[in-house]
């Protein structure tokens, strides 16, 4: 259906945060958006949060712009193995069948090399890798509306709870521990081709997490899994099997050597953000992978079986798209995508402490 797209950015909308959040940098750090009728629910990978934003609306009932933010502590959700404090580098959203999901990016991290450090210093800190076990999780949480409508998160709905995986010795990567494909990587750090999540979709009870790295010989990979709640604690989620006794499915496709970035659901297609697993600008890439939610076993998806969309513009250094939302519209002729940007130029902060996100626009 959507062969022979022409895209263009259509026009930019300004998402406002409030002052803590201007502090903790969130509004520079976007790693993660979902639209959720009239607001957005986003992410940073700066904090250990997920804010909700909503829309502005000019008179002739366009959306203008999101604000009125509120911060959800996930640590007021469910439990974090570090605690509130640490950062848990939230990388992707998801929201189906009244809830939101977020995952952290399940990474390690490489100790940065800081301007005018002596070079033995600048060794050490190459040298050093850390785990922040925050990042390691996967959260499930409730949706319910508010008094005035709108979504809210809860940590308990009747008998819907808040849960976690990871924390436990079950964190996906410890479900990966013995996998043929993705074991050898554990070790490496997210920018170093190891193991990084940064991005999440779900469709009915199946859940799609997309790995920016490693990429395999050129081939990306999506872990797809099935959460449910654990018979032992309502605030504790365990994978149910899907081939036999697997607690998860893998997924290689050829993405022309990049990784995914992000992903979102399209009817029963996953639209992928995708871009390099190493420390570069681009290219970015819209691909389109048509019935991935119907797919019965492991798959291999050749180029030839998916539809790059569209390239996103990118900077030198700034400017990294990292999340897409597929925004609801009634014209069928046109695929609308929110995309907002981590390390945003200087020409996307407005003065009022907002950011400029893209509405990018695929047409026949």
């Amino acid at each position: 259906m959507w062969e022979h797209l022409r895209m263009v950015v259509e026009r930019q909308v300004e998402l406002v945060f409030g002052r803590e959040s201007r502090e903790a940098e969130t509004h520079t750090n976007l790693s993660a958006v979902r639209q959720d009728g009239r607001c957005l629910w986003v992410a940073g990978d700066e904090t250990a949060t997920v804010e909700r934003l909503t829309a502005t609306v000019s008179g002739d009932g366009r959306v203008t712009g999101y604000g009125d933010q509120r911060t959800v502590p996930l640590a007021d959700l469910v439990p974090l193995p570090a605690g509130r404090d640490e950062e848990a580098d939230i990388e992707g959203l998801a929201r189906a069948g009244g809830w939101l999901w977020a995952i952290g990016s399940h990474s390690l991290k490489r100790k940065k090399i800081k301007d005018g450090q002596p070079a033995a210093k600048a060794r050490r800190r190459l040298a050093t890798v850390v785990r922040e076990d925050n990042r390691f999780i996967l959260a499930r949480i409730p949706l319910v509306a508010g008094a005035d409508g709108l979504p809210e998160v809860a940590r308990r709905d009747g008998e819907r709870t808040a849960a976690v995986l990871g924390g436990h010795g079950d964190s996906l990567t410890d479900l990966l521990a013995g996998d043929p494909h993705l074991a050898p990587f554990l070790h490496l750090p997210g920018k170093d081709n190891g193991v990084d999540i940064e991005g999440i979709a779900a469709h009915r009870d199946r859940l799609y997490v997309g790995l920016r790295g490693p990429v395999l010989r050129g081939w990306a990979v999506v872990v797809e899994i099935r959460p449910e709640t654990h018979p032992d604690d309502p605030h504790r989620l365990r994978p149910r099997p899907i081939d036999g006794d697997e607690p998860y499915r893998t997924h290689f496709l050829d993405l022309d050597g990049l990784g995914v970035r992000d992903m979102c659901p399209h009817g029963d297609d996953l639209l992928l953000l995708t871009g390099p697993s190493m420390d570069l600008d681009g290219p970015v890439r819209v691909v389109r992978w048509p019935g991935a939610a119907t797919a019965d076993s492991p798959g291999v998806v050749p180029a030839s079986d998916l539809e790059v969309l569209g390239e996103l513009p990118y900077g030198q250094g700034d400017d990294h798209a990292e999340g897409i939302a597929v925004l609801d519209d009634s014209d069928a002729s046109t695929l609308r995508l929110l995309v907002v940007y981590d390390s945003p130029s200087p020409g996307r902060l407005t003065e009022r402490g907002g950011v400029l996100a893209d509405v990018v626009a695929f047409k026949h």
